[in-house]
């Protein structure tokens, strides 16, 4: 067992010896993303923090975890008797960390991270928040990789081709449009950092990252070809053959900053400062015009195509057939044979493995039993790993991957009686899901101009939830990725406006902790909808088919058009599912989509107030 204090200790000691007082270190890599592969999950190795997100800082006589609401819990129970504190951020994917060093450190102090694995986005903040006590930062800290003796190896599997067929376009063409934006926006070159992007661009996938298709490189498109840095063992000979015709040259990835330094200085640049390093950065030649925005293919990619479209709404189906197998399943066998948090996940993906295309799961799966629900990024290890039973409440945060699509999907169910608590609380979060589901609002809408309907009804009894409240969702590529958001979010761009193609979560939750948690998530596709002398308006079309549990559905706090919103749902999700199940699985289906009538509505206002549930 790692002995972390012992190790905070020697991190300290070379802190003194390279004459640095405070050391930061991200949980991310080169490429800056949410999912990253293990050679560069320091946090991990030193801490024991397994979360997506966070900052560790360490000085002479603090070391520190910064991170968000969703890992709250998660960190506390991770750090304990670690040396590490943990630091709560009160708004996510903020670094509240640069604050305290302004706030804690001595003038003429010593900052230092890894240039590598720093966004110059933030970078700039620190110069800025430094400046006043005159704080130095140093960007080269890289010795923490040598106490890590047993640090595992760059992924070396190999890339694939992503088929046109699925894809709905050739990489010329994405490279012809990504160069039409580039002359729009006035840039000669454009630098590449995200996986994603590069993955899409090319229409190349890959198994370097846990999860999400992805393979390790950075690209530069030029005037007339792109550059493409990755390791040649992960390219078969046949891709390499394509892509030499293609007009994509191949080169190592170690020579990115290089090749980057040897540009023009005379053209310009676009790139991507919140994931642009600060080593590539101070790369770029003095005098080089630098533009700086969201990349040209995050954009592109966001707008998925008519047939990325028509390959989503079949998997949809595919997804919904697994999943509502799993549920029968859990429903007829819980109580009577052995069943656990992580043995129904494996259940759960064993029935995806099952469907056309599936190459496995889009994320680790959240599958939480009573208390372990209240965590919104909880997953199970065999040492908190606990037996369902038929009664309590059941969260299943979950999603594939397959060729022709990615899916996220959350549903919670109750495998006894719910209690009256219950039932409110969920169907209040419900109808968040419900209402963001049906808006209808004007073309140059961004996302936080409509996360009011996902948690009105929550604020109106005094109930919130600490995440976002919807991500946008790749193509066979990241479960979650921007830019479009609804709330905030690391990997968004808050000035992004939704646009017709855009697939979306939509996911209000309320979280008890040391109950249970409630989050009823379903993807939502962005379509156009009537034209009126305001503008164009669009909409959002539900593709998600998995049933919503009505045991926990207190239809009095539905009105009339909620209602009848989850009643069409449900008769939507008995239509395309029902047909690839067997007789029995039919029945259960039938009886779990069956209509809702409304109910008595419940005063949940303070006395004296006049305002009803069925007005929320």
């Amino acid at each position: 067992m790692t002995d972390r204090k012992s190790l905070i200790g020697r991190v300290r000691k070379l802190m003194v010896e390279a004459n640095i007082d405070a050391l930061v270190i991200p949980v991310t890599d080169p490429h800056l993303g949410e999912y990253v592969p293990e050679h560069w999950r320091v946090i991990k190795w030193l801490t024991g923090f397994t979360g997506s997100a966070g900052n560790v800082v360490i000085t002479a006589d603090f070391a520190g975890l910064w991170t968000d609401s969703r890992y709250f819990i998660q960190a506390e129970n991770q750090l304990k008797d670690t040396g590490f504190e943990l630091v709560k951020l009160k708004i996510p994917h903020t670094p509240e960390y640069i604050e305290w060093l302004e706030k804690n450190l001595p003038s003429g102090s010593t900052v230092s991270f890894d240039g590598r694995v720093m966004p110059v986005e933030i970078f700039r903040k620190m110069e800025k928040t430094f400046e006043r006590k005159r704080i130095n930062v140093n960007t080269s800290a890289e010795f923490v990789y040598t106490l890590w003796e047993e640090r595992p190896p760059m992924p070396v599997k190999m890339a694939f081709e992503h088929d046109v067929k699925f894809a709905g376009k050739t990489r010329v063409q994405k490279l012809s449009e990504a160069g039409a934006k580039m002359k729009e926006a006035g840039a000669d070159y454009h630098l590449l950092t995200s996986l994603d992007d590069i993955a899409w661009l090319l229409n190349i996938r890959g198994n370097d990252i846990e999860y999400s298709p992805l393979f390790t490189a950075f690209a530069i498109i030029g005037i007339d070809e792109l550059l493409l840095f990755a390791d040649r063992l992960k390219i078969p000979d046949s891709l390499f053959s394509v892509l030499e015709k293609d007009n994509i040259n191949l080169l190592p990835y170690s020579e990115t900053a290089f090749m980057l330094s040897n540009l023009p200085a005379d053209c310009s640049l676009l790139l991507t400062p919140g994931t642009t390093s600060v080593e590539l950065y101070n790369a770029i030649p003095e005098g080089m015009a630098v533009i700086e925005d969201v990349s040209i293919p995050a954009r592109l990619k966001a707008v998925k195509n008519l047939t990325e479209i028509e390959h989503i709404r079949r998997v949809m189906v595919k997804d919904g057939i697994a999943l509502t197998r799993f549920f029968y399943w859990l429903e007829k066998s819980v109580g009577k044979e052995k069943i656990t948090e992580i043995s129904a996940a494996e259940k759960l993906l064993s029935f995806r493995m099952e469907m056309e295309n599936c190459t496995g799961a889009s994320f680790a799966t959240i599958a939480g039993y009573n208390e372990h629900g209240a965590l919104p990024h909880y997953c199970s290890t065999p040492e908190s790993d606990v037996e369902l039973r038929p009664e309590g409440i059941f969260l299943v945060d979950s999603g594939g991957q397959y060729l022709d699509g990615t899916t996220d999907v959350t549903r919670t169910v109750a495998l006894g009686e719910p209690t009256s608590r219950q039932k409110r609380d969920f169907t209040l979060a419900l109808k968040g899901t419900i209402n963001l589901a049906m808006v209808r609002f004007p073309l140059g809408t961004r996302g936080y101009q409509i996360e009011i309907l996902a948690r009105k009804a929550l604020w109106d009894n005094g109930l919130n939830y600490g995440h976002g409240t919807g991500h946008g969702v790749g193509f066979f590529l990241n479960v979650h990725e921007g830019p479009q958001t609804i709330g905030t979010g690391a990997t968004a761009d808050l000035n992004t406006f939704f646009e017709p193609g855009m697939l979306t979560a939509d996911e209000p939750a309320i979280y008890r902790e040391g109950e249970y948690g409630f989050r009823t998530e379903n993807l939502i596709l962005c379509a156009e909808d009537e034209k009126t002398e305001f503008g164009q308006f669009l909409k959002f079309e539900t593709v998600t088919l998995c049933y919503i549990d009505i045991k926990l559905v207190e239809s009095g706090l539905l009105n009339a058009i909620e209602l009848k919103w989850l009643n069409d749902y449900h008769h939507n999700v008995y239509r395309l599912i029902s047909p690839h199940l067997n007789s029995d699985e039919k029945k259960w289906l039938k009886e779990k989509t069956n209509s809702l009538t409304q109910g008595s509505s419940r005063r949940l206002w303070p006395p004296g107030t006049e305002r009803e549930t069925s007005d929320l």
